[in-house]
């Protein structure tokens, strides 16, 4: 996980699309910038869904609210997130999901519930908070703890990632995570994401300064295999 409200990221974020092969993600030209802002505002019009071997992201509902209060009001996921708080209520978790698609309006952030295709089972949440101005975005994810060790969290970011690249047209997405939650920069490091440094003492969590361990990548980076993730929509661990 990460540190944020909704999964990893300086923490571990809440929040279609079958994993294509690297060559396949790979334009024959970078955009320009005006292309760029055009692809990523059509992208962004509706909530989109994506979905990989095992996971489908979609956008949340109300129906999910039981669900978010008892797997994120495991006082576990708030310790590895910065805004998750503890103990999660029925109010929270609602206010949450009806400020989803304003969010998406805005461009300000797109966050998936993650759930089994084969049973619809939630699972967690996953996604971006953007910053197009910039270009770039930040991971976020949690899932939780009855579903951990299978592989779901690499998997989740890892569709989230490639949205990033293939969809929205990005050229930098980051992330975060307490250091110490080293398993969430594992999960970073399986999708391509590469350490970038540690910032100390960055945040205050539960009256403690924590360290913020960075990784990030790049379009180009991605896109070249550079950071050795696996992009191939294959089950990850």
């Amino acid at each position: 996980m990460g540190s944020r409200e909704w999964g990893v990221g300086i923490g571990n974020r809440e929040w279609g699309t079958v994993i294509a092969e690297p060559s396949a993600l790979r334009p024959s030209s970078p955009p320009t910038l005006l292309q760029r802002g055009a692809l990523q505002l059509t992208a962004l019009m509706s909530y989109p869904e994506l979905t990989t071997e095992r996971l489908r992201l979609r956008a949340f509902a109300i129906t999910d609210a039981d669900d978010l209060v008892r797997l994120a009001g495991e006082r576990v996921i708030a310790a590895t997130t910065l805004n998750i708080p503890h103990p999660y209520t029925r109010e929270y978790a609602e206010d949450f999901i009806g400020k989803r698609a304003a969010e998406l309006e805005a461009h300000k952030s797109v966050v998936f519930a993650v759930a089994l295709i084969e049973t619809g089972e939630f699972l967690g949440a996953a996604g971006l908070q953007l910053e197009l101005e910039h270009s770039r975005a930040e991971l976020g994810y949690w899932i939780g703890r009855p579903h951990w060790g299978s592989g779901y969290a690499t998997e989740a970011a890892g569709a989230v990632l490639q949205y990033a690249f293939r969809d929205l047209k990005l050229n930098r997405v980051f992330a975060g995570h307490f250091a110490a939650n080293p398993p969430s920069g594992r999960v970073l490091e399986k999708i391509g994401m590469l350490r970038e440094g540690t910032l100390l003492q960055h945040v205050e969590k539960w009256n403690s300064f924590e360290d913020i361990v960075i990784y990030a990548v790049t379009r180009s980076e991605y896109e070249g295999g550079e950071g050795g993730g696996e992009k191939d929509g294959g089950e990850l661990s």
